[in-house]
């Protein structure tokens, strides 16, 4: 006689959600279960603790029915749906817990121990941790199986992104309820590993930390390393700014989690960081961190000794009337564009009349587009138009003040031009180049001007983006510096100073976290799509990396995280194997139909 076998059990609903610690953040994400119509019991260990979080309830739910996005009755309901508690064996019925209490392992996983003596088996545990290993929290229950990292970004009811992180002996179900439950409440969930720091932390703070580096070796100002990263990546904040915002002492103890638990020396704290912290200088909410406040918590910068006198705008030492420009692809007509628009007259130089004739009719193309949008009128055309001339000859630039160099990224065919320009243009003349990558002394010592020799790196496309990366070499002068900044002033661009080294601010701090990012796929621990969406709504990004990689080229950012690992020669700068697999391959990007994704059905 054979017995039939047991019917699985259904997975047990979700109606009653645990969450244990009523800061700012935890009350944020019993607001978010409660507004989903969750029955929510908030515990916090005492009744200070309690009313702390009863006000960031009360503050927040008002503060939606004054913006209009919930009724009277509606907040009323969602803070009737909350039970708030100083004992943690009000748990009992509780399907779902999370807990959001100070980031310390023994407290957490003594919670945890607890949580086995109060509610069901099936009950699914999880952590709110950004930093702390979640393997680790879990041993401390009888079934780590069931516990789950679910984080959310602060504030908890605004950010849409939910990182979900499994552990190597989190139960399949459980994950997948997990991520079903955070969908259930409006939000987008990113499945990752178990490694310190997750997605967003991982990847934000290696270059949060590779700009401090760069704070602190003076190679840059905190404002040029701030505007380098706003107007040239489109980033909603500097790096340094952001770092002041999240709390130096919060930044600190998430890389100094990250590099004990990877050894990873980009994530080994900045040594300034922990000075920083050392002193009180947190960030906003001490008033000073990398910047100085009007007071505690306030977001107003007021000036301090390392501020630029309102008096110290760059003046122009050279008189600068006619630019030259050597190159006819999208940068060099960019660049044309540019200094024509802004009343210079400009000679540009290409090598053949088809190639010259051709930039004239791009940049009569781009102002119809402007003119069709009110961006621009037939008499700004006529004009600029009027600036511009083409040539195929070199020679032609002996009279310019100012040429700008942006042809091909080849080292020997933009030394052989410098060579050409030093003996064709007049003395006082300054010679630029736009590299992007190659060091400006190689250029600037085939020439018997070096210190006319400057890097103007525009951004493309020239005529839009309003950064302009001024690189000096060890042998510029201080008025050809000077006067370049104040040129880019003058065309309405943004400049910040750097020295001659690979990547200057932007690729220098751009280009690893792209490489992180792939070394991070490659290692499966999360997938492209929930990478990209990570950067994208946890730190209010542009772009994800593997979008920004395939419109950049995989070739191009192949070549530049070379340039910076020959310079630096830091071993967390090696390029991805991925990367350089996908090269071979001849996945290159968007460019190629192929990249990262697979564009040939687009």
């Amino acid at each position: 006689m054979t017995t039939a076998a047991p019917e699985p059990t259904a997975p047990r609903e979700i109606s009653t959600v645990g969450v244990i610690g009523l800061g700012t953040m935890g009350a944020g994400i019993a607001e978010v279960f409660a507004r989903n119509g969750f029955t929510v019991i908030g515990v916090d260990q005492d009744d200070e603790g309690v009313n702390r979080g009863r006000q960031h309830l009360e503050h927040s739910t008002a503060r939606a029915v004054t913006r209009g996005k919930l009724s009277d009755d509606d907040a009323s309901a969602l803070l009737g749906r909350i039970t708030l508690t100083t004992s943690m064996d009000d748990l009992a019925p509780a399907d779902f817990v999370v807990e959001a209490v100070v980031e310390s392992l023994e407290v957490k996983k003594s919670i945890f121990a607890r949580l086995d003596t109060i509610v069901a088996a099936d009950a699914i545990l999880a952590t709110n941790t950004s930093s702390l290993s979640v393997t680790e929290i879990s041993t401390a229950n009888s079934r780590p199986g069931r516990v789950v990292g679910i984080h959310f970004f602060n504030p908890a009811p605004v950010q849409n992104l939910v990182e979900i992180v499994r552990t190597v002996v989190t139960e399949a179900d459980v994950l997948e309820r997990a991520k079903s439950l955070v969908e259930q409440v409006g939000k987008n969930p990113v499945v990752c590993g178990d490694k310190a720091g997750f997605i967003a932390n991982t990847l934000l703070f290696g270059y949060l930390n590779h700009a401090v580096s760069f704070y602190e070796g003076r190679y840059a100002t905190r404002e040029d390393i701030d505007a380098a990263m706003r107007f040239g990546c489109g980033y909603p904040m500097g790096p340094l700014a952001l770092l002041d915002l999240i709390g130096l002492d919060t930044a600190y103890e998430i890389l100094d989690t990250m590099y004990k638990q990877g050894r990873d020396r980009l994530h080994a704290p900045a040594p300034i960081l922990k000075q920083m912290v050392t002193a009180g200088m947190l960030g906003r909410k001490t008033g000073r961190g990398f910047y100085t406040y009007e007071g505690p918590d306030s977001s107003k910068v007021v000036a301090d000794e390392r501020t630029p006198a309102a008096d110290s705008a760059p003046q122009l030492r050279h008189d600068i009337t006619k630019v030259g420009v050597v190159g006819t692809g999208t940068m060099a007509s960019g660049i044309v564009e540019v200094f024509a628009k802004s009343g210079y007259d400009v000679l540009y130089v290409g090598r053949s009349q088809e190639k010259v004739d051709g930039v004239a009719a791009g940049i009569t193309r781009n102002f119809d587009k402007q003119i069709q949008r009110g961006r621009a009128t037939e008499e700004d055309k006529a004009a600029a138009l009027a600036r511009i001339g083409g040539t195929t000859s070199l020679d032609d630039l002996r009279d310019v003040d100012l040429v700008v160099e942006a042809i091909a990224e080849d080292l020997a065919i933009k030394t052989t031009l410098f060579e050409n320009l030093d003996e064709i243009c007049k003395d006082g003349a300054i010679l630029a180049t736009t590299t992007s990558s190659l060091p400006i002394i190689a250029m600037a010592k085939v020439t018997s001007r070096p210190q006319d020799v400057i890097g103007m790196h525009f951004f493309n496309p020239a005529a839009i983006m309003k950064l302009v990366e001024v690189v000096t070499t060890v042998a510029t002068s201080d008025d050809v510096a000077e006067s370049t900044r104040a040129l880019c002033d003058k065309v309405g661009k943004v400049a910040v100073s750097c020295g001659d080294r690979a990547g200057f601010i932007v690729n220098a701090l751009l280009f690893p976290y792209l490489n992180d990012a792939v070394k991070m796929l490659e290692a499966h621990y999360a997938t492209a799509d929930d990478i990209d969406t990570a950067m994208k709504q946890g730190c209010a990004l542009p772009m994800g990396p593997f979008e920004l990689l395939d419109v950049v080229g995989n070739d191009v950012s192949l070549a530049i995280q070379k340039e910076l690992y020959l310079e630096f020669r830091e071993p967390g700068f090696a390029p991805a194997p991925l990367l350089e697999h996908l090269v071979t391959a001849g996945y290159l990007g968007r460019k190629t139909k192929r990249g990262f994704r697979d564009y040939s059905a687009r």
